[in-house]
């Protein structure tokens, strides 16, 4: 008797086209891992759409087949949602790379699922607009990951996350059917919103195919300054300080802890903007469409700041050059931070007012599990999300202690990381027993045979 994955293949072969269908050697390694640094299994097929309508076959095939998917983009997630577990056929969306022209009018753009950020970014810029989120992995990161995790990155605090910037969305139910809503319309008040169903799901409901997007006006001017304080109550209150005096002029701020920015720069051998004398450092710029009053407005709000004894130091960026290359420091975390090699990294956001309560307590109860452990801290202070990096022998017990600290300081487990398979045995301190209970009821309602992302999130079993 036939294997059912032979039985599948012999099904879509007449269905896609040769280059849609991989088994055997045809395989390469890369299907088999992503970023969260646990070792996949190796797949036995990997297919790729084309086209929807190919989505649609896969899936209707598989359903009847009760065969289980891993739905991989650019596998750059760090929660293992892409990684694949035994018995899994891989879907990549890889080949589904057709970016539509900017609707100038609208100010929105379609993209298929399988279009690098990076991509549409530079499509919405060369039409004179910004796409409103951007985030270190850009360049392989695809639209439709960024769409079933949520994405969010250094430009929330401005624009919002990924959620803000759909305006609707395609996809393919496990039975094969195809939903969508690509009108681009502000407002649509007709019933249930499908599109926010699959927005953050992580593939469990359906698989986005195509995506409207929604654009903002570019801005005219724009400027960074790289700030030493002297403490997180410092920074807090600069934050709150240039929200107040700057309003939607401010588009970013960033923080990154010593002894992360120090190690950084030497290891990487970066100039410093300012002497590194302080234990914390913030980036935050302005985006605005007032060339001959932004820059100014900023410098003197930044002047007051140093003034009130906020910030200790500062540069402000005088060009473009001078803005991408602090802006770069931002990035140059993460290439510090991976070259480390294996490293818990989790992604936890607090409420504002017990970031610093938060902090203190984790760090005493991470010690108590490893004496010797190493953070490395550094995130999206705007919103609230921090990016705890954590270099331990004991990964679990740390992850355990630190994730206890955030639920008791009311925070998430997950910011915009996602669960996938590495983080669902803490949902329980973000989620409640009734929110659980809830999306499995949606998961069993859309995907009854429970093919897509299997146990991914939560299992079904429970």
């Amino acid at each position: 008797m036939a294997k059912p994955t032979e039985q599948l293949i012999s099904q879509l072969q007449s269905r896609l086209d040769r280059a849609a269908i991989l088994v055997g050697e045809a395989i390469d390694p890369r299907y088999g891992d992503d970023l969260s640094g646990k070792p996949g299994e190796r797949p036995e097929v990997v297919l790729r759409p084309r086209y929807t309508s190919d989505v649609a076959e896969i899936l209707k095939a598989c359903n009847a087949a009760c065969q289980p998917l891993v739905i991989q983009g650019g596998r750059t997630g760090l929660s293992g949602g892409a990684r694949v577990l035994a018995g899994e056929v891989v879907l990549s969306l890889e080949r589904m790379t057709s970016l539509g022209e900017v609707e100038t009018t609208a100010s929105t753009i379609i993209a298929e699922a399988g279009v690098p950020l990076q991509a549409a970014q530079e499509k919405a810029d060369a039409a004179g607009f910004v796409f409103g989120v951007d985030i270190g992995a850009r360049g392989t990161a695809t639209i439709g990951g960024n769409i079933s995790t949520n994405a969010g990155g250094i430009r929330v605090l401005r624009y919002g996350n990924f959620r803000t910037q759909v305006l609707g969305v395609e996809a393919v139910l496990a039975d094969g059917s195809v939903v969508s809503s690509l009108k681009g319309l502000a407002k649509d008040n007709t019933g249930y919103d499908l599109s926010h169903l699959f927005i953050g799901s992580e593939g469990t409901l359906g698989v986005v195919t195509r995506a409207c997007l929604r654009l903002h006006p570019k801005p005219i001017s724009q400027a960074v300054a790289f700030c030493a304080l002297p403490s997180l109550e410092k920074a807090m209150a600069l934050l709150q300080f240039l929200r107040a005096r700057l309003g939607t002029l401010l588009s970013g701020f960033e923080i990154i802890f010593d002894p992360l920015m120090s190690e950084m720069t030497e290891a990487l051998g970066l100039q410093a903007p300012v002497p590194l004398t302080t234990p914390v450092y913030v980036l935050t710029d302005i985006q605005g469409m007032s060339p001959e009053t932004d820059e100014t407005v900023f410098a003197e709000a930044l002047g007051q700041a140093i003034e009130d004894g906020m910030v200790s130091d500062a540069v402000v960026s005088q060009s473009e050059r001078e803005f991408q290359a602090l802006w770069a420091l931002r990035d140059d975390c993460n290439t510090y931070l991976f070259g480390l090699g294996p490293m818990l990294s989790l992604d936890v956001s607090l409420p504002l007012p017990r970031m610093g309560e938060f902090l203190a307590r984790a760090r005493t109860t991470q010690n108590s599990v490893d004496a010797t452990a190493r953070d490395y801290i550094f995130g999206h202070l705007g919103d609230g999300n921090l990016h705890y990096c954590v270099v331990t022998e004991r990964p679990d017990a740390v992850a355990e202690a630190v994730f206890g600290c955030v639920a008791q300081a009311g925070g998430s487990i997950s910011a915009e990381h996602c669960i996938g398979l590495n983080k669902k045995s803490y949902l329980h301190l973000s989620r409640s027993d009734a929110e659980i209970t809830a999306m499995r009821r949606m998961k069993a309602a859309l995907d009854p045979n429970n093919i897509l992302n299997p146990g991914r999130i939560f299992d079904m079993s429970a």
